[in-house]
């Protein structure tokens, strides 16, 4: 998406030789900027928070519909998936109807997804309800997480890092959050009404859509400020349209005898009449005015998106930003199938009891809550680069990846658990990296296309690993397939990375 200077938090000002000047925004950096983080943070927890504790429903899901697990991940992976996958398409809403509204509308659509799935007869209805939702939960997913990414962007310069790890450590706490509201709901009301008290629980997306205010004047067509200005009809059209009454009158005054008399009569009727068909063409041609409006926007931002991303300028010419793109193919289903497989994983090992006290999930969640914020703290510093953070953090998690399958106690998980957790909290350090490749009048459309690549990830990544159970009736080997998928992947976008920071 092509922003302006509006979009990026700069307004013009006029000087005294009538040259147009940029003026910082007031709220960048500070004011209002802090209450989008809180609102980000809050879309987190609501949307990544909820779906990374799909592990409890996957266990209730296996127990009531006795399905084969490769099968019932799919629900999962596909809730996470196709939120992500529709990123590039969200960006035709942003273009055209503003994050504000983009938002709430997918808030809407996400709580009825979650209250459709509760009336679930099979997996395979769960598919569509819950997993592609026919664009209900997945799709109003997305329309309210990639609004929360891009207006943090669009208000923070000096601290987008920091500001970026706070608001998504909302993943964390949610993940922490939600996996505990979800095992209790299940135990005391059943799966099916505990999705709908999560449905109930997600029309809280509307109100944090509701907080995404625009940066300028005119901007998004929100709030009192951005609202398209009120046209009001051309005096002469009204006159136009008076004179015409008056003159169709005088010709019937003028149609026989005695009609003079019986027209003072009749005048307040025909004032009346004069009146109503007035307001009549005033609303016809205020229709037509709106009606032409909302095509005029809606073509404006679909070619805005269409130039966006296969125009001359697009983005897919920028080498770096391809292998960045191929790197998130893989990076993200190393981070899902953890969360998904790792409650089953603690049944096999007969660690059940230890694992209900503190769920390996939540380790994973609380830690990442620190890593996202340290990772962006670091980042930010001067003397450090933010390559070297990102890169140093997808080496660990790699890392991780490999030795977890060789730990068969709770402790050995829940440090493995710990060093997934805080070396995943790179995911904070995307959008900047993000722009730093392509630029900030292109972070929407980028970023669109990351979270869309890392959505193809992850809606392959539980399938495959539970694939690989049902075959193996181990889980090791798809630990090592994935790790060592993201570490081929990263080898080509390490050296474009490498390449970007050293060129002139």
């Amino acid at each position: 998406m092509y922003t302006s200077h509006e979009d990026i938090g700069y307004d013009f000002e006029d000087d005294p030789k009538d040259k147009k000047t940029l003026k910082p925004h007031p709220d960048i950096d500070g004011g209002w900027a802090w209450v989008m983080v809180l609102s980000s943070f809050f879309v987190h927890i609501l949307i990544m928070g909820s779906q990374m504790a799909l592990g409890v429903l996957n266990v209730e899901w296996l127990e009531e519909f006795h399905q084969s697990r490769g099968l019932t991940a799919w629900v999962s992976s596909l809730s996470m998936g196709v939120t992500l996958i529709v990123g590039p398409f969200i960006g035709l809403f942003i273009n055209t109807c503003g994050c504000r509204r983009t938002a709430i509308i997918g808030g809407l659509l996400n709580s009825l997804g979650w209250v459709l799935s509760a009336y679930a007869v099979n997996v395979y209805y769960l598919f569509i309800t819950f997993g592609l939702a026919a664009g209900k939960h997945c799709f109003g997913s997305g329309m309210a997480y990639l609004p929360a990414v891009v207006m943090v962007g669009r208000y923070f310069q000096k601290r987008r890092a920091l500001a970026q790890g706070l608001s998504t450590t909302g993943t964390g706490f949610g993940t922490f959050l939600m996996t505990v509201l979800l095992k209790y709901l299940c135990a005391e009301y059943g799966w099916r009404n505990a999705m709908f008290i999560q449905g109930a629980v997600s029309l809280n997306l509307c109100v944090c859509g509701a907080l995404m205010r625009p940066l300028s004047p005119g901007m998004d067509g929100d709030g009192p400020e951005g609202k398209a200005p009120h046209h009001v009809l051309p005096a002469h059209s009204t006159e136009s349209i008076r004179s015409s009454g008056q003159l169709r009158d005088a010709e019937e005054k003028r149609g026989g005898p005695g009609t003079e008399d019986s027209s003072l009569g009749d005048a307040p009727a025909q004032a009346c009449q004069e009146k109503a068909a007035h307001r009549k063409d005033m609303c016809a041609f205020r229709l037509l005015k709106t009606v032409s409006q909302l095509t005029m926007r809606v073509r404006k931002g679909f070619w805005d998106w269409y130039s966006g991303y296969f125009g001359t300028a697009s983005l897919f010419t920028n080498r770096m930003f391809v292998a960045f793109i191929f790197w998130a193919l893989f990076a993200y289903s190393s981070f899902v199938i953890p969360f998904i497989h790792l409650p089953e994983i603690v049944n096999l090992y007969n660690l059940s009891e230890q694992n209900d006290v503190f769920p390996l999930t939540s380790i994973i969640a609380i830690v990442h809550i620190f890593g996202k914020v340290v990772l962006g703290i670091v980042a930010d510093l001067p003397c450090i680069s933010v390559w070297n953070v990102f890169l140093m953090a997808n080496f660990t998690l790699v890392l991780s990846i490999f030795i977890l399958p060789l730990m068969h106690t709770y402790a050995g998980l829940a440090v493995i658990c710990a060093l997934i957790g805080f070396s995943s909290g790179y995911f904070s350090l995307m959008p900047v990296v993000t722009e730093d490749l392509v630029g900030i009048e292109h972070l929407a459309n980028a970023y669109g296309i990351i979270i869309c690549a890392n959505g193809i990830s992850a809606l392959l990544g539980p399938p495959f690993a539970g694939w690989i159970y049902d075959i193996t009736q181990k889980y090791d080997f798809s630990f090592y397939i994935s790790g060592l998928l993201y570490m081929l992947s990263g080898k080509e976008s390490t050296c474009q990375c490498r390449r970007h920071r050293f060129d002139p």
